[in-house]
């Protein structure tokens, strides 16, 4: 997209932001702005985000998740599907969710997971309005069962299994958590492989994730001419005089 912070300075500065925290033991979907792109990412990611997680019941952990200290250890070998089932509604639509005290929510202007790892005293912040669009269990091998979860903003899925855990009389933390869908994007449809990033993969993708924006937002390709600067999927050109340097390979 052109910009006119674009200068014909050699030393360019692109801000870089991303539209959400991913827990650090997480993987997925992570949409990522650059440049102009960071201003587009609170209006394209409005929309709901969408989980695969594997909880383990009978084990609680200090961040809910199987990345930390185990805290109780509870039975399970009396739950059944039927009983996960039974009390899922109990955590759909409006609810009130009491977050992770391992958590990018901040004290002091620093994380709470942060101080936590110090060794400080943290209070377990209020528990506050969320959205759970859907919910429903996937698979049961005790002690694991699987969730596909479509919530909106602010949702805590390691706070989920944890009160999940507690509403069966038992205890439980994430194992396993894999982000599928943040606001248009999918990982099925959107996510590049690691294995495909290279330049001819990427600008493909970033030419199908472009069908998503707003129309006129849209990434257009464009002929270079005088005097003025321009960006495609397939080259960034300063306008300065041409040298190899001036057209960089990028997306």
């Amino acid at each position: 997209m052109p910009s006119p912070e674009w200068t014909k300075r050699k030393k360019q500065t692109l801000k870089i932001g991303h539209g959400g925290t991913l827990d650090s033991a997480a993987r997925g979907v992570l949409v990522v702005g650059i440049g102009s792109g960071t201003k587009m990412l609170t209006s394209m990611l409005s929309g709901s985000k969408r989980y695969t997680a594997i909880g383990e019941l009978g084990k609680a952990t200090d961040t809910l998740d199987s990345t930390g200290r185990v805290t109780e250890e509870k039975p399970y070998d009396k739950i059944t599907q039927e009983d996960i089932e039974g009390i899922l509604q109990k955590f759909t639509g409006n609810i009130m969710q009491v977050p992770p005290l391992y958590s990018a929510l901040k004290k002091d202007g620093q994380r709470l997971s942060t101080l936590m790892k110090r060794g400080e005293v943290v209070e377990a912040k209020p528990a506050r309005p969320v959205t759970v669009y859907s919910i429903s269990l996937q698979k049961f091998q005790p002690p694991f069962f699987t969730l596909d979860v479509e919530c909106g903003g602010g949702f805590y899925i390691r706070s989920l299994v944890s009160d999940i855990g507690k509403e069966l009389s038992s205890c439980a933390n994430v194992l396993e958590l894999t982000r599928t869908k943040q606001g248009p994007f999918t990982l099925e449809e959107h996510a590049l492989p690691e294995d495909k990033w290279t330049i001819d993969d990427i600008a493909q993708s970033l030419e199908h994730c472009s069908s998503l924006f707003p129309a006129e937002l849209a990434l257009k390709k464009s002929k270079p001419e005088s005097n003025e600067q321009v960006l495609s999927c397939e080259y960034i050109t300063l306008n300065e005089p041409k040298r190899e340097d001036d057209v960089i390979k990028t997306c």
